[in-house]
């Protein structure tokens, strides 16, 4: 059985161009509006209940804790072993959040390795 390398579309290309900038986007949104904005801080930490202030202190609890980047490290390491659209995807997403919510170490290893699985050993010529 012919092992084909893992190639994107350009349907695929854009999808993941698209998911990729609204996940950063939202994640810069997060950072530099919700955590570090000092007036935000301390209305959620006084105890307001507003969406901002839920996902401030979900996100919060979430890179603290590492979770992007682990998340992003063991989908890009199953991205490696079997590529596949839905694993780019969530690993893209998993890392961007990553990268600008603090994990940025292992979600940095992550994105190598999704780069990673792209490379297929060459076919072999008889």
């Amino acid at each position: 059985m012919k092992k084909s390398p893992f190639r994107l579309t350009p349907y695929q290309v854009q999808f993941l161009l698209v998911v990729g900038f609204v996940t950063v986007g939202y994640a810069l949104y997060l950072r530099y509006l919700a955590i570090e904005l000092s007036t935000v801080a301390l209305a959620c930490d006084a105890g307001l209940q507003t969406m901002l202030c839920k996902s401030r202190t979900l996100a919060t609890y979430l890179f603290k804790n590492s979770v992007f980047g682990i998340a992003a490290l063991i989908i890009a390491t199953l991205h490696v072993m079997r590529p596949s659209i839905v694993l780019l995807t969530g690993g893209l997403i998993a890392a961007g959040f990553g990268i600008v919510l603090y994990n940025i170490a292992l979600s940095g290893i992550a994105i190598g390795l999704l780069i990673l699985g792209f490379a297929r050993p060459a076919p072999a010529t008889a």
